[in-house]
């Protein structure tokens, strides 16, 4: 399992809690497993004994681990303390998309959130398609009474009937729920529960204006088939940006393919002009893309101007430097927290899209 850790300016006690309190939420310890020693924890992470102690203290007032005098410290049994709430995360994509572990890092670590406890579901992986996953960890929530979920829909073909039976279970339980990221409605039908993420028509029309401004002759879109809502509302802003720049929207093609290969994308790009761009409606679409264009003898940006969005934590590492919308997947972590504390609060209160500011992260694959 990767390891995440907090920004490398970040204090080593924080890069150590960030990486430990990631292991517990996704499993890889159980609640009232035994956590390994300090000086277990001294080796692994190669630093000192007060950097372990201060980290591990931090994860008992997060709730996410209990010291025993005399025995150790455990994985924290999956139940809030007297005066605090227990909240469920259910999240299919946790490491298949990259949004998530920061996000979930930003919910563990919001201000409000140190007085409760978040539970993550255990599923057999190996025997399980992930719709069945997602629908067992439904029901250990509603087995286990939790106080609220956060849900990310799943976003694989198909995969609509099961978001929306899942939140039907939850409703019926009556278990509030904070959606993250997406919708589990297509555009323009809404849910009745309040969903916080980015805005996706803006996030994409500030890629494509920037690809505009630069002179590109002619911009595309590339996403993959049977893409999320997230992924339709940025054809919707990326279409935007056209119009409202003179482009004829036959200029600017919407390409979506099963998968990125030379085949795929062969008729975009044999017929453009040099620094033709496009805007990819993820940073790993955008990855795919320059490594199928660069190991065709492409030029980035001088051939062709690539933009993603997400800012996922390897876009500044790939061969060219990737131009990005950054999505602020921590403060999306703790705006989640605040919604659904306000929402356990005030059940009757109107339902809402909490939306957090998105900016374009400029470097060499847009050659800006």
């Amino acid at each position: 399992m990767r390891k995440f850790s907090a920004e490398p300016h970040a204090p080593k006690y924080r890069q150590v809690f960030e990486n430990l309190s990631r292991e517990i939420l996704s499993g890889k310890y159980r609640p009232g497993q035994k956590f390994p020693s300090e000086a277990a924890l001294v080796r692994q992470f190669r630093t000192s004994r007060i950097t372990i102690g201060r980290a591990l203290r931090e994860l008992v007032q997060r709730g996410l681990v209990e010291r025993v005098a005399g025995s150790g410290t455990y994985v924290r049994q999956a139940h809030a303390a007297d005066d605090g709430l227990l909240f469920g995360l259910l999240i299919p994509d946790l490491g298949e998309t990259e949004i998530f572990e920061p996000i979930c890092r930003g919910i563990a670590g919001a201000p409000d959130a140190s007085r409760h406890a978040l539970l993550w579901g255990h599923h057999d992986a190996a025997h399980a398609s992930p719709v069945a996953q997602a629908l067992e960890l439904c029901g250990q929530f509603i087995a286990r009474r939790v106080s609220g979920v956060f849900f990310a829909p799943l976003e694989m073909a198909g995969a609509g009937e099961t978001n929306l039976a899942i939140v039907a279970r939850l409703e019926k339980a009556r278990i509030p729920i904070v959606l993250l990221d997406r919708c589990v409605m297509p555009y323009p039908s809404r849910s009745r529960h309040d969903l916080v993420g980015i805005d996706n028509r803006r996030a994409a029309y500030m890629a494509t204006e920037h690809l505009l401004k630069l002179g590109a002759p002619r911009v595309a879109f590339l996403a993959h088939a049977g893409g999320a809502p997230t992924v339709e509302a940025r054809v919707t802003g990326f279409r935007e940006a056209l119009l409202a720049n003179g482009i004829d929207l036959k200029r600017g093609p919407v390409w979506r393919v099963e998968a990125v290969t030379d085949e795929s994308i062969g008729p975009l790009v044999e017929h453009g002009k040099r620094g033709d761009g496009f805007v990819c409606a993820n940073d790993r679409t955008a990855g795919q893309l320059m490594r199928v264009l660069l190991a065709a003898g492409y030029r980035i940006p001088k051939d062709v101007r690539i933009v993603g969005i997400d800012d996922v934590e390897y876009a500044s590492l790939l061969p060219v430097p990737l131009t990005t919308v950054h999505q602020p997947c921590r403060e999306i972590g703790e705006a989640a927290m605040a919604a659904m504390l306000a929402r356990s609060e005030r059940p009757g209160m109107a339902v809402r899209d909490i939306l957090v500011d998105c900016r374009l992260v400029v470097r060499d694959s847009s050659g800006g």
